[in-house]
This record gives C-alpha cells, sequence and structure tokens, in this order.
C-alpha cells in the first residue's frame, strides 16, 4: 500500500505545485526554461507507476463488489467520462458548457470504478484520485478565469461522440486483455 500512497501523494504534489507554490514554479521555469514541464512530467510519469505497482500489489478488506446492476452502471458511467475527457479539445457544443472537462471525466471514472471495486486499495486509489479531482476543481474556479463562452457545432457533437465509442472500445479492449472483464 505505500508505494500506491506515495504514487497518490506525488500525483496531487505534483498537480497542485504550480498554484500552491507559484513563486518555486516560475523559479523552476526561469532556471530550466522548459526542461521545468520535463520534470513535472517525469514526476507524473513516476506516480501512475508507483499507483500502477501499488495498486497490483496491495492487499486490504473487501467491502462490497460487482453486481450486474453496478457493473451496467460502471459500464455508462465509463461513457461518460471518457466523452468528458475529450470535450474541452473538442469542437462540440458541449465544451461550452463543461468548464473541466478532463477533471471531471478523472471524477467521474473513479466514482464508476468505485462502484464494482470495494476493496481497500481500490478506495483508496479511486477515492484519493476522486478527492484530488474535486480539490483540483474547486482550487481552479478560485484562481483562474473561465474560458470565453464557446459555440460548437453539430459536427463537433458527432465527432465528440465517435472519438468517444472508438476510445471506450479501445481501453475496454485493453481491459480484456490485461485479463479484466468490465462488462460482467
Amino acid at each position: 500500500m505505500t508505494l500506491l500512497i506515495l504514487g497518490l501523494l506525488i500525483w496531487t504534489a505534483a498537480h497542485f505545485f504550480k498554484r500552491m507554490a507559484p513563486a518555486a514554479r516560475a523559479s523552476m521555469d526561469d532556471k530550466m526554461g522548459s526542461g521545468a514541464k520535463g520534470v513535472i512530467a517525469l514526476l507524473l510519469v513516476l506516480s501512475i507507476i508507483l499507483m500502477v505497482v501499488g495498486y497490483k500489489n496491495a492487499d486490504g478488506a473487501f467491502f462490497w463488489g460487482r453486481s450486474s446492476a453496478m457493473v451496467g452502471v460502471n459500464n455508462l458511467l465509463m461513457l461518460l467520462s471518457v466523452g468528458l475527457f475529450g470535450v474541452n479539445s473538442s469542437k462540440s457544443r458541449l465544451r461550452g458548457k463543461v468548464r473541466h472537462g478532463m477533471l471531471s471525466g478523472v471524477l467521474v471514472w473513479a466514482v464508476a470504478h468505485l462502484l464494482v471495486n470495494g476493496d481497500t486499495p481500490s478506495i483508496l486509489l479511486f477515492g484519493g484520485l476522486a478527492a484530488w479531482s474535486i480539490a483540483e476543481m474547486i482550487v481552479l474556479n478560485r484562481t483562474t478565469e473561465p474560458d470565453p463562452p464557446y459555440e460548437g457545432s453539430l459536427a463537433g457533437d458527432i465527432r465528440l461522440l465517435i472519438i468517444t465509442l472508438v476510445v471506450y472500445a479501445v481501453i475496454s479492449g485493453v481491459h480484456l486483455w490485461l485479463g479484466y472483464t468490465p462488462f460482467g
């Protein structure tokens, strides 16, 4: 569990660094130039590796498991999550209505996984990332102005839907390839 918790802490610290210590982050940019972003990116990759390895090797109490109904809800939420991840990069009409698409996508992803994974490592991983995404949205809402209004198009909506379905299929395929059955 130590690696899982360490990964979550590094993930959170790396994401909050710019907001919580802006002078230190600006100093890092001044000294390293674009290399500063590389350091942060490496920390994020390290945090993901630690979370994956820590989660895979963690043991803990089991509180609830999968049910057919929750698997169905999970899959619908995952479809929504994938769409939210891409909405702010799309030319969809939803882009003007969703301020924090990726963070909302992480939150929906985490909740979806908590519905079907009720063991201690899952609660730590998915609950921790859900808490981080909520905290990040709160901090961003307090420290940044919303983007200017965006008017998307029906064609953008259709592209977003198609891309969402393709990415969802790929994610489902990867889960199957790794031995996890996402469809019950």
